[in-house]
């Protein structure tokens, strides 16, 4: 049997399971798309979040290429988030996500 680590790569549905993996994946491209923010930016709209778990997760989506961090050679230093050429590939995605979540709420969330 094939094991799903085996798949990235080969799979497309596997590869996205895997690129989206963290709790906060989605959330964190929403945040970003269309959007360049700071670190300090990103937190405050995520505030159930702590620091340690959005770097982790910023790390994670900044090495599959969907975001990149962009330092600027400056005191104090400044860096900024923002979706790759690929991550703005998944803004489709995105907007399927919202299309389903709203008609999901709409269909089975009373008083919605």
């Amino acid at each position: 049997m094939t094991k799903l680590e085996d798949l990235f790569g080969r799979c497309p549905y596997a590869t996205t399971q895997k690129i989206l993996s963290g709790k906060w994946a989605l959330m964190l491209l929403h945040i970003l798309n269309n959007e360049t923010l700071r670190f300090n930016e990103i937190q405050r709209r995520m505030p159930e979040m702590t620091q340690t778990t959005l770097t982790r997760q910023l790390r994670s989506l900044e090495e599959y290429g969907l975001i990149e961090r962009k330092v600027y050679a400056q005191i104090p230093p400044k860096v900024e988030y923002s979706m790759t050429d690929i991550g703005e590939e998944f803004a489709v995605v995105l907007r399927s996500i919202e299309n389903f979540g709203n008609k999901y709420i709409e269909v089975t969330v009373p008083n919605s």
